[in-house]
């Protein structure tokens, strides 16, 4: 009898300890149960309660929009602030919370958008200005690439590190010396303005870059840059470069009229706002009047400029206008209010997608940033480089060009103010929503 009983004993306590290995097993497997564990563990010097803690955790899984945006999950965290008003969790347990959060999200809000930019002489200013108008807007962190002379470079620095940290942690820069690849560099330095020729020899020197937008130093961006950089996706399977036209009326584009060379389709095109698929350019043999077997972009550029050297008035974007001449499938347009010049309203308007989105890019060109010529560019110049970074934009950026505006509307382009104010006011209404009103948590 007593064997008996030893051996039911035996029997129950083996099964009490499977059932509660397969509890404990699926307990240990359950991934939302470890992660909680671990935050528990990471977060014990200031704990939340159990249950905010799991609501914080699913507020952020959410795809409402209550929270952190998805283009940018790591934007404030760095700094240990609460992402939702009343909660305060520390940087640490912030970072485990990723854990399990969609591959995809992450990979697209680490992804960072390319700007180039060449300044020589007295464009110190100027391409500061441009710079900090892209940063006012833009969504994704950007990295700068500056070409710069040897005096400007040290500038440059020594401004850039002066901007506030939270300016400064939203980009990267990194600076060039002025240099060319291919034939004298003392001609290619005076082929047009001071280094301009430098944009074409971006896809040689940046080698580990794969797309690229290049703006001239007196361009000012009035919404993200996130939005044309977006655009490199409507390339089809030929197209590695996208440009605006460098005029939209025939009868008075200069290319139409004056052009001693070849040039891309009716009215050529502008190269201050160029954006560029590098890796396609560097993998493309161009067709050209030279070699009927195509050239690579870096064989080209030289023998190119030494035939029509004596033909050229505009330097290299004479040359860009030549090579896709011979070469129409490989370049994207996209419409003028992504490159508005004073040529769309100073010979009255027509710029038609200006007029009915508002300017996207503005293209100071012919010096009316710093001149009184034409006071609507200036008025737009002036703001933006005088804005305090961490000021109401509303109040301290908008309004002051709206009211400004009222000063140049007896003008030729200050007569279109709606033009000019359109997609700034848009742009800012987006970011205030997208800073501010996304990130409350509506009350209960």
């Amino acid at each position: 009898m007593r064997i008996h009983c030893k051996v039911v004993v035996i029997a129950v306590c083996f099964g009490v300890f499977l059932l509660l290995y397969f509890l404990g097993g699926n307990a240990a497997d359950d991934p939302l149960l470890k992660e909680v564990g671990r935050e528990q563990k990471d977060s014990s010097s200031s704990p939340l309660p159990f249950g905010r803690d799991v609501v914080a955790k699913f507020a952020r899984k959410s795809s409402s929009g209550v929270g952190v945006r998805p283009e940018e999950p790591l934007r404030g965290r760095k700094e240990g602030k609460a992402i939702n008003r009343g909660a305060s969790v520390n940087v640490k347990s912030k970072a485990r919370s990723n854990v399990g959060r969609p591959v995809t999200r992450r990979t697209r809000a680490e992804e960072v958008m390319h700007l180039a930019v060449v300044a020589c002489g007295n464009r110190l200013d100027e391409t500061l200005t441009m710079v900090k108008s892209a940063l006012l807007f833009s969504l994704k962190k950007i990295k700068f690439h500056i070409f710069a002379e040897d005096p400007l470079a040290l500038q440059f620095k020594e401004r850039l590190n002066q901007w506030p940290r939270s300016v400064t942690s939203r980009f990267q820069y990194i600076l060039y010396p002025i240099s060319f690849s291919v034939g004298n560099a003392d001609e290619w330095k005076k082929l047009f303005k001071p280094c301009a020729a430098q944009r074409l020899f971006l896809p040689v020197i940046l080698k580990d870059v794969d797309s690229l937008l290049y703006v001239d130093t007196d361009v000012l961006f009035l919404r993200p840059m996130d939005d044309i950089w977006s655009l490199l996706k409507s390339f089809n399977g030929t197209q590695l470069a996208a440009m605006a036209p460098e005029h939209e009326v025939p009868k008075i584009g200069w290319y139409s009229r004056f052009a001693r060379h070849p040039f891309y389709g009716v009215t050529g095109v502008n190269s201050g706002v160029m954006l560029m698929n590098l890796t396609r350019i560097r993998s493309t043999l161009f067709k050209n009047s030279m070699i009927p077997s195509g050239l690579s972009w870096e064989d080209l550029l030289h023998p190119l400029y030494q035939k029509y050297k004596n033909h050229i008035t505009w330097g290299d974007q004479d040359l860009l206008n030549i090579i896709f001449h011979y070469n129409p499938e490989c370049l994207f347009i996209f419409p003028c209010q992504w490159n508005y010049r004073p040529d769309h309203c100073m010979y009255g308007s027509n710029c038609k997608a200006a007029e009915e989105e508002g300017v996207s890019i503005l293209h100071g060109n012919r010096g009316v940033y710093h001149d009184d010529k034409q006071p609507a560019f200036k008025v737009v110049y002036d703001a933006i480089r005088d804005f305090p970074f961490e000021d109401n934009m509303f109040q301290s950026l908008f309004y002051p060009i709206q009211t400004k505006f009222l000063d140049t509307v007896n003008t030729l382009c200050g007569r279109i103010p709606q033009v000019f104010l359109k997609q700034i006011e848009k742009t800012m209404k987006k970011v205030f929503e997208d800073k501010v009103v996304r990130h409350v948590r509506p009350h209960k």
